[in-house]
């Protein structure tokens, strides 16, 4: 039997070449598969959201306002009304409280009383927003906050009393039909916070709207740590915003609906960093796009200019966010004068308030 020939060193370097192309393969299969794989369920996950949708989302600027066409309309709707192009009173008094029955009235009144004590708020979860971070603590004073979010059929209420501008979608200042009982959108931080005043009561400040949503400890949606599509209107899994009555399995423990989903809700708060945050400070700079010269205003180029005011707090997510917007930590932001189909309110009261909302001095 011959004596095994040991290998020269260009053999051995043949070899090694060999080895590290053979384990370079392999890594950059295995990336390849884990990212084909990913792509994969993305697409699956995309195609059950589309699937839950009420139109075909290939059909989706036609259900869906351009960037900034709220605003202009809102605007152009607030010069109708000063100009006395606009009907404020398109509703007496009577004729609203006709739309409902009494008893419908009390339940859309409703309050739910939150009790005194600590609360987690904010995360610490690393793909949250920045601006979501860090989880702290906080101590409420007991407090109530409405059971439902305002109503058309509400706000209407409001209107007739007080001639407070419609919202512009309401044509001659009524309600579009089928809607009573749908929150009442494309109103301003503005015109929310004169509702609350004139019902007697105020916004809630964004702790107190947190604490309302997601009880004492720390959960991520009103009803638990899962995402249920079930429990909750958003990513056009219904395509408009619903009757507020609608989603009871998606109730806070503490029984307020809609703390998640439907509409995004204005708070009393100014959009500034918690404690200790990680988020740039950039987030929380106020900025309005100006166009520098005539050819970015031919070309519909802008920049983000600072100025100094505060953006104002919107809470909840809504009929048009993605599902992860509407977890209970999520902070989102706006001008306090922008109104949007997507943006609506609740009031809340300290807890020695009426035990009703909508209750006028």
């Amino acid at each position: 039997m011959s004596a095994r020939v040991p290998p020269t060193p260009q053999e051995r370097a043949r070899r090694s070449r060999i080895l590290a192309a053979t384990l370079v393969t392999c890594v950059a299969l295995v990336v390849i598969g884990g990212s084909f794989h990913t792509v994969m369920l993305g697409s699956v996950r995309m195609g059950e959201m589309r699937e839950k949708a009420t139109y075909d989302l290939r059909d989706e600027p036609a259900h869906e306002r351009a960037a900034g066409e709220d605003i202009a309309l809102h605007e152009r709707n607030e010069k109708a009304t000063r100009t006395g192009g606009a009907t404020l009173l398109a509703y007496t008094r009577e004729e609203v409280e006709a739309l409902l029955p009494a008893e419908q009235w009390r339940e859309l009144d409703s309050t739910v009383l939150v009790p005194a004590g600590p609360f987690l708020m904010g995360t610490n979860l690393t793909r949250a927003d920045a601006q979501d971070r860090p989880q702290h603590t906080v101590d409420l004073p007991a407090y109530r906050i409405d059971k439902y979010l305002v109503t058309n059929a509400q706000y209407a209420r409001f209107l007739a009393e007080t001639g407070h501008r419609p919202p512009s979608t309401w044509k001659e200042g009524r309600i579009p039909q089928g809607e009573l009982l749908r929150p009442v959108t494309l109103v301003s931080w503005f015109d929310a916070s004169a509702y609350a005043k004139w019902a007697g009561r105020r916004l809630p400040t964004e702790a107190e709207w947190e604490k309302a949503a997601r009880g004492t400890d720390g959960r991520r949606w009103p009803w638990g740590n899962e995402m249920d599509a079930k429990r909750v209107n958003t990513y056009y899994n219904v395509g408009s915003a619903t009757d507020v009555t609608t989603y009871r399995s998606g109730a806070s423990p503490y029984g307020a609906y809609d703390m998640a989903g439907n509409v995004s809700q204005w708070v009393e708060d100014d959009f500034l960093p918690y404690a200790g945050t990680d988020a740039p400070a950039d987030i929380f700079q106020g900025k309005v796009s100006r166009s520098i010269g005539a050819e970015e205003r031919a070309m519909r180029i802008s920049e983000q200019i600072p100025v100094d005011r505060r953006y104002k707090v919107l809470r909840g997510g809504s009929w048009k966010s993605d599902p992860f917007s509407t977890a209970t930590y999520h902070r989102s932001y706006g001008w306090a004068n922008y109104a949007s189909d997507f943006f609506g309110f609740r009031c809340a009261s300290d807890a020695s308030g009426p035990q009703v909302a909508g209750a006028r001095p």
